[in-house]
């Protein structure tokens, strides 16, 4: 997942925005990128995990943030507690219906180090403390 879409990544369920990512695993791609203009993300730099305006130009590498991609990683709706796996660069950001209670299970038990202790406990659709 490109951190690029942190700026326009919001929770599903109860839309808030913006979500928080933890990111287990990530990677770089060596190929040249030009971006468009100078700042990529209109509010919110998913890089930096800040909005836009409170960073300083120095900070706003958007040609470098644009070769990362987060391979594994999380994304928290600290609202409602809901959170989406981030696997093989992609967000599974389903509604709770549709999600697989086993693959994300496992996606909790496999990074249970270094998932808050609140998700694994409480957060939804299931965590760890959820009836198998």
């Amino acid at each position: 997942m490109k951190y690029r879409l942190m700026d326009i990544l919001a929770c599903p369920i109860c839309k808030t925005f913006p979500l928080k990512l933890i990111v287990f695993n990530e990677k770089t791609y060596d190929y040249d990128v030009q971006p468009s203009k100078d700042v990529v993300c209109e509010e919110y730099c998913g890089l930096n995990r800040e909005y836009v305006s409170k960073l300083s130009r120095e900070l706003l590498d958007c040609k470098s943030c644009l070769k990362r991609e987060v391979a594994e990683g999380i994304l928290i709706c600290e609202k409602c507690l809901r959170w989406y796996p981030i696997i093989d660069e992609i967000p599974h950001m389903l509604p709770d219906e549709l999600r697989d209670k086993d693959e994300d299970l496992a996606f909790l038990k496999k990074y249970r180090d270094r998932i808050p202790e609140e998700i694994l406990t409480s957060g939804k659709p299931w965590n760890l403390s959820s009836p198998q």
